[in-house]
């Protein structure tokens, strides 16, 4: 299929705006490569030092150069389900590498916070700077020039972006994403919520409440609501960087170990040793990128990553811009309806399809680059196949189902959910937001109503209790924005403007924060640019305010006249008691040269 003349244009014009990084880029990348394999340039002290805890057998491989050596980069603990399974990889990764002949190293570990965990708690104000210090964390571990290629074990909301961004500063190296898989499906997403909503109107007790959430979350496992960990699965295979279909198989079965194994072999083929040499800097160029934004816009993810793809594109030396987000969205159809887009979790929607499914149907509109690299080969066509074992439980791939294995969870693109793409872009005199629109009822898409200002969510949860937001009312949270406090996720708003939503309200949030990739129903506006803390306009909001958000034509206003508006003074806040406490002091110099939420919210 001949690609869409838009997403071709729009392409065209990432690539002239990139021009001059991307070149910068490119030719640092050819430098390493010329240079050749990095261990053999090491002294002999360094190498002895690279190998010395090695076994008899690696050591004389490692010392004699001719073999390749697989760095391991890891984001395991044992808190998070996601990366629990990550304990046993570096086992298999080691006795499949040394079974072909080659041989594999922990390179290093990288911090991984778990956003469950932290939601409404100050160690939030760290979770979206972690995504920087994984990057310089993957940056240690790489920078012992002892490997040939990288595997990266992550999976969650920062993790994998950080380690992009950290393997895009070694683009000679080739390097494979390596998941877990999701938790079983334990307890429906809409039974927990409702349960939540009951707490929030003191209808359900503290222990009815957790007895909901560990019913949800209960096994190892990528939590299973369609949220920012497993958006950035989805967008590891559409950006070519993952084995088909390997996103969603779960955690600690035969075909997930066979998949991991596969990598290694996969990565060896295509490492400078092997016959299909094929770096990370050349897999992520623009196509990538632009695929990437299609496959987050047809399955209506998480919109945590209009942050992330942004500040990835970046150190891949390519400029993306939400305007880029929004143009692609209006093209794209949304085929996936899971939660918090629709009931279904990510184990019906792979049982649907998923990734390579949706792949498929793009692929054949032409709204993908059927050209673009990735780590299978040259051609995204190979990003359709779905995996399986054989008889002999030998790993096979095979062409992905014809039809939806169910239509209420994933569409074929001529019949899909909406005609245009689950976020949009809101623009007006209040700043540059995204929403996530998809997960809105269109009937709650446009909302006009007073404001009602807060400076966090504890003050909106108090405001809730005490019966003062119980009308038409947009909420809106500032000194929420990366300078402020780190720009932490405001989930913990879900459930009572979920309530005021329900009882017939007119209610939407509008916030220079962020809200969980699990977050949606109630309409929101938020990465609102600039922030409150930068002099933003929304920091000139005064409560009663009429505000209109309309997520059909994409539009954020305060409805004041312009003159008067012009000349009413920011408000400030006092913003010392976010600067220590829980690990906060070290973050000082994030907050004070991060970038602005639509440059990705980057501090490097």
């Amino acid at each position: 299929m001949t690609l869409n003349a838009r997403v071709g244009e729009i392409t065209d014009r990432i690539r002239a705006r990139s021009r001059d990084g991307r070149v910068r880029f490119l030719d640092r990348m050819a430098a390493q490569i010329e240079k050749g394999p990095s261990r053999a340039r090491l002294g002999c002290a360094n190498l002895a030092h690279g190998f010395a805890a090695c076994a008899p057998e690696a050591k004389g491989r490692l010392a004699g150069l001719a073999t390749p050596n697989l760095g391991i980069v890891t984001a395991y603990n044992d808190m998070l389900s996601a990366h629990r399974p990550y304990e046993r990889y570096p086992a298999l990764i080691r006795a499949e590498a040394e079974r072909l002949g080659a041989t594999a190293q922990v390179a290093g570990g990288v911090p991984a916070m778990c956003d469950g965990v932290t939601q409404g708690e100050p160690g939030m104000e760290l979770s979206l700077f972690s995504r920087d210090v994984i990057a310089m964390a993957t940056g240690v571990a790489l920078s012992h020039h002892m490997f040939d290629g990288a595997l990266m074990l992550g999976i969650c909301d920062k993790i994998v972006p950080g380690l992009v961004i950290g393997a895009l500063a070694f683009p000679h190296l080739p390097t494979i994403f390596v998941p877990s898989g999701p938790m079983p499906t334990g307890m429906s997403n809409a039974d927990k919520n409702r349960v939540r909503q009951l707490f929030a109107e003191g209808k359900a007790t503290k222990a009815d409440l957790l007895e909901a959430e560990s019913k949800s979350y209960h096994a190892a496992g990528t939590c299973t609501f369609y949220g920012t960990a497993n958006t950035n699965q989805m967008l590891m295979e559409f950006m070519g960087l993952h084995l088909p279909g390997a996103s969603f198989v779960p955690p600690d079965t035969e075909l997930r170990d066979a998949l991991t194994r596969a990598a290694v072999a996969r990565l060896l083929e295509i490492g400078p040793q092997g016959g299909a040499f094929t770096p990370i800097g050349e897999v992520l160029d623009e196509r990538a990128f632009v695929d990437g934004v299609v496959g987050l816009m047809a399955t209506g993810g998480s919109t945590n990553l209009t942050l992330h793809l942004v500040a990835m594109a970046r150190a891949a030396g390519i400029t993306l811009t939400w305007d880029d987000f929004a143009d692609l969205s209006a093209v794209t159809p949304l085929l996936v309806r899971a939660y918090p887009n629709g009931s279904a979790d990510v184990n019906a929607f792979h049982a649907a399809g998923g990734v390579p499914f949706v792949i498929r149907e793009l692929l054949a509109e032409g709204l993908l680059h059927a050209d673009a690299r990735t780590v299978c080969g040259d051609g995204l066509a190979a990003q359709t196949e779905v995996p399986a074992l054989d008889a002999a439980g030998r790993l096979v791939f095979a062409a992905s189902p014809a039809t939806s294995g169910d239509e209420t969870v994933v569409r074929p693109a001529a019949r899909p959910f909406e005609a245009t793409g689950g976020l949009e872009l809101l623009t007006g005199n209040l700043g540059r937001a995204v929403i996530k629109s998809s997960a809105v009822k269109p009937e709650n898409r446009v909302i006009e109503a007073p404001a009602r200002v807060f400076a966090s969510q504890e003050d909106v949860q108090k405001a809730f209790k005490a019966g003062e937001l119980d009308r038409d009312v947009v909420v809106v949270v500032r000194f929420q924005g990366p300078r402020a406090d780190g720009m932490p996720e405001l989930h913990k708003l879900t459930p009572p403007l979920g309530v005021l939503q329900d009882r017939g309200h007119r209610v939407a949030l509008v916030t220079d924060g962020r809200m969980s990739g699990a977050s949606g129903k109630v309409p929101a506006a938020i990465h609102l640019t600039p922030e409150a803390a930068d002099g933003g306009p929304i920091a000139r909001i005064r409560d009663g305010d009429v505000i209109r958000l309309d997520a059909v034509t994409g539009t954020l206003q305060i409805l004041i006249e312009g003159a008067e508006w012009a000349i009413r003074p920011a408000a400030t806040a006092d913003l010392t008691p976010n600067e220590w406490g829980v690990g906060r002091e070290l973050f000082a110099t994030f907050r004070r040269v991060v970038g602005t939420a639509e440059q990705g919210a980057s501090s490097l």
